[in-house]
């Protein structure tokens, strides 16, 4: 019996020296890291986030306020020049008429001129259509208040025309789907 107490305690003996190392190593670690990061104070800590927090927003909103400039500053530019692409493709337009006007001088045969300004008209509309605008059709049209403005009513123009486009006194436009200038026209009452 003797043999086995011994045995017992030898064995003790090395469980307790294998697991005073780890125990040692991680006893170090923790100490080291007591030592190394010195307890902060839950003030500093916060006061810190605070101070982070408020450089944060500082810089978030100064980028808005550049980003509203900017914004604002293409919209002025827009406004200003947005035009340019229209009025550009309008220039061999007036070229042409400055051409008519020139060789009008020249020529009195009004087939000519009327010939030459119907070959400007048909290019100005093409220039318009390109630009997205179109006119409004009128010929035996149902009035409609979204595109029509009734300038005058015609009586007794029978069942049939009640309601109709009798007449077209100005030519509406629409830009891109979007009415620009209604149509002025006589409906039948």
């Amino acid at each position: 019996m003797a043999e086995e107490k011994n045995i017992n305690i030898e064995d003790t003996e090395k469980t307790d020296e294998m697991a005073e190392p780890v125990a040692t190593d991680e006893m170090a670690e923790t100490e080291a890291e007591s030592q190394a990061e010195p307890e902060r104070d839950p003030l500093d800590v916060a006061l810190q986030e605070i101070a982070d927090l408020k450089d944060k927003n500082l810089r978030q909103m100064a980028e808005f306020d550049n980003f509203r400039k900017r914004t604002i500053k293409e919209r002025a530019e827009l406004i200003l020049n947005g035009g340019e692409k229209v009025i550009t493709a309008l220039l061999p337009v007036i070229d042409d008429m400055e051409r008519a006007l020139q060789n009008g001088e020249k020529t009195d045969d009004p087939k000519v001129l009327r010939e030459g300004m119907t070959l400007i008209y048909q290019k100005l509309m093409k220039v318009l259509e390109g630009q997205g605008v179109s006119r409004i059709d009128t010929h035996d049209a149902d009035f409609d208040t979204s595109l029509h403005e009734a300038v005058a009513l015609v009586p007794g123009m029978g069942d049939d025309k009640k309601g109709k486009v009798i007449d077209c006194m100005a030519t509406g436009y629409k830009l891109n789907d979007k009415v620009i200038r209604y149509a002025k026209v006589a409906v039948g009452q």
